[in-house]
């Protein structure tokens, strides 16, 4: 399916979204397109192309995230993915929601399936962009709370700093952290990840 199929006030689902264009980078939540944080508005093909590159050092943090968990991980059961790797939050009931957070820990391999995790992982970071702030701030942190994802890490490169949301009975409870100190990860005891590394220069 091209771009020029879509409209932006339709409702889609995973199988719609397998069909779309290889180059055509987005998430579907609640059956809505989003490309690079934003509704799909329907806007010719060339307005809604794979969106840009993420600024250096935005790939970077992700980069020494991914490295300092991929170091803890080696040799347990849980594994750490970063995109492209489909994640699809309600697999079970419309299946109309599937997002590419920046780094994804599960710690149930059966919910591994081809091209990512169909389920809940239990952990997810997201790299703040001038583009996706608000998305990640808003409608991620309700999505991922709702769909019961036990730990999401809000990553701030411009305050390099940390919002680690606990979900307690239904909730998420947010601490923050700087880039002075270490950070826990709760769905990994033992695990501390040194912000200093994450933020430095």
């Amino acid at each position: 399916m091209s771009l020029q199929q879509l409209k932006d006030d339709a409702r889609y689902t995973y199988a719609d979204y397998c069909k779309w264009d290889d180059h055509f980078r987005c998430e579907l939540i609640r059956g809505v397109i989003y490309v690079d944080g934003q509704p799909f508005d329907g806007q010719p093909p060339i307005a809604a192309m794979m969106a840009p590159a993420p600024l250096w050092g935005h790939q970077k943090i992700s980069g020494e995230l991914y490295r300092q968990l991929a170091n803890f991980l080696k040799g347990k059961p849980c594994k750490i993915f970063h995109p492209p790797f489909d994640v699809r939050l309600n697999v079970d009931s419309e299946d109309d929601t599937t997002v590419q957070p920046d780094l994804v820990v599960i710690c149930d391999q059966s919910k591994l399936s081809g091209t990512g995790c169909k389920g809940v992982p239990d952990m997810v970071i997201e790299v703040l962009s001038p583009s996706t702030a608000r998305q990640d701030r808003v409608v991620k942190f309700n999505l991922y709370g709702q769909a019961g994802v036990r730990e999401y890490w809000i990553v701030d490169p411009d305050s390099k700093t940390v919002q680690i949301c606990i979900l307690e009975d239904g909730r998420y409870f947010a601490t923050a952290f700087s880039d002075t100190g270490t950070a826990p990860v709760r769905v990994l005891p033992g695990c501390e990840i040194d912000l200093h590394e994450v933020f430095a220069e």
